[in-house]
């Protein structure tokens, strides 16, 4: 029965961290909801689109240029992502992390020729 309450004494900092984040929130609502101005007009309550009304519907469709573009930052972001800490333990890793992360980098490369084909570069 001891070692159960050492395991549930190795918890308590969590729960009372828990506890401490779920009413610092709820003060910050609550704060928010009864110390915050609250005047609406018109012009504060209207859509803003870049400067000028909607003109058109919020579903349409995107064109397949801006999926292309969302495809290649995250290539480059994963590629940057994984190479710093990649670089920084090189010295520790051995030929398994530098075969893995060539693999990883021939998967990224493949990506990139994909958007490349695709004419996601071509800014016109």
């Amino acid at each position: 029965m001891n070692s159960m309450e050492d395991f549930l004494l190795d918890y308590l900092p969590i729960l009372v961290f828990m506890g401490i984040a779920v009413v610092i929130g709820l003060a910050f609502i609550f704060a928010a909801a009864f110390a915050a101005p609250s005047n609406p007009d018109p012009e504060k309550l209207s859509a803003y689109e870049c400067g000028f009304n909607a003109f058109d519907d919020a579903r349409m469709k995107f064109d397949v240029r801006f999926y292309l573009v969302s495809i290649l930052f995250i290539i480059f972001d994963l590629e940057a992502a994984f190479l710093f800490p990649w670089a920084a333990s090189f010295g520790s890793i051995g030929m398994f992390g530098f075969w893995s992360m060539m693999v990883f980098l021939f998967v990224l490369t493949i990506g990139f020729v994909y958007e490349w084909k695709k004419g996601a570069l071509d800014w016109e």
